[in-house]
């Protein structure tokens, strides 16, 4: 079985890898082109390059796949089938139609739940006890291909974007090299997704970690969780920007023992407001409970315990945040 492999970022790394220990002929690498870094603007390779380029597979690099040009450069390349994870292009219907198997896609939910760029991000933002991996069939529509086989993984009460994204790359890494032998063979039957069911989201922001207290705590804390590691949630202090890596919402139990610690004025604060400091924690108001903030980060520094930071920064009952 002859493949194409399509895919940019380090989540496409393991997939790549897997396919070509579990022996199949890679042909080409298409990927996204280098990008400039730094002061220097130096040329710096996509991590799905690297691996292509250590194992001497020639790779492609369109700026547009959909450009005719592109499409005959690919077509030079035998395939039985296309498979793609986060490319990064949409593929057009030639390119869609060219290997007998199709083209198939490693996306990083439980389609139809959360199609689009960032789901790994929403599923945490969303609140969602559960995540996975679906491989489905490509058509012209973006991730609305008919499912070959998904699997599904809880996601822990800790879980952030970055140890999600990490789970979920070994799990689409497992699940490609499960399908192919399986489409091959033609064992798996495509399941049309439900539309009722679905829904999108769009590419992650930096805008999107701009922390606003008067949202619950619950969901601060999920936006905490889902946008670390990039671009980490964050707020102001002092007219500086303060990063927040770590909270929890409090139990009843917990609110309400800290009520009974603070002042009733200090309890309905304005969301923002620093209603309490103990030696390892910030609590702060929101919209609805309070957030107890562990670690974080000022700018211009490492990020830290509130204890450390605690040492160096004295962060008084009142105080506002944002």
């Amino acid at each position: 079985m002859k493949i194409i492999y399509m895919g940019t970022p380090d989540f496409a790394v393991g997939p790549l890898k897997a396919i070509i220990n579990a022996g199949y002929e890679v042909t080409a690498v298409v990927t996204q082109p280098d990008k400039p870094k730094g002061r220097s603007d130096k040329l710096i390779p996509s991590p799905v390059k690297e691996v292509a380029v250590e194992h001497d597979i020639p790779v492609l690099q369109p700026v547009r796949l959909r450009n005719p040009e592109s499409i005959a450069e690919l077509s030079t390349y035998p395939a039985d089938i296309i498979v793609v994870a986060a490319f990064g292009q949409i593929l057009p219907a030639e390119v869609l139609k060219y290997p007998r198997f199709g083209c198939v896609n490693i996306h990083a939910s439980l389609l139809p739940h959360l199609r689009g760029a960032s789901p790994i991000q929403h599923a945490i933002l969303m609140g969602d006890k559960e995540s996975g991996v679906t491989i489905m069939q490509m058509d012209e529509g973006l991730d609305t291909g008919d499912i070959l086989i998904q699997e599904s993984i809880p996601i822990a009460a800790d879980d952030t974007g970055g140890s999600l994204f990490d789970k979920l790359a070994v799990l689409g890494s497992e699940l490609i090299v499960k399908a192919l032998p399986l489409i091959e063979q033609g064992e798996l039957k495509p399941v049309p997704q439900v539309e009722a069911l679905a829904d999108h989201v769009g590419m992650l922001k930096k805008s999107m970690g701009q922390i606003d207290f008067s949202r619950p705590a619950v969901e601060i804390e999920r936006q905490v969780r889902g946008m670390d590691p990039w671009p980490g949630a964050y707020t102001t202090y002092n007219g500086k920007q303060l990063k927040i890596w770590k909270t929890a919402f409090l139990r009843e139990d917990e609110y309400h023992s800290l009520v009974d610690i603070t002042s009733s004025s200090n309890h309905s604060a304005q969301p923002g407001t620093v209603v309490y400091t103990d030696k390892s924690s910030v609590y702060v108001s929101t919209g609805d409970g309070i957030l107890r903030i562990d670690e974080l980060q000022l700018e211009g520094k490492k990020r830290m315990s509130v204890h450390d930071f605690l040492l160096g920064q004295h962060m008084e009952t009142g105080e506002k945040l944002g």
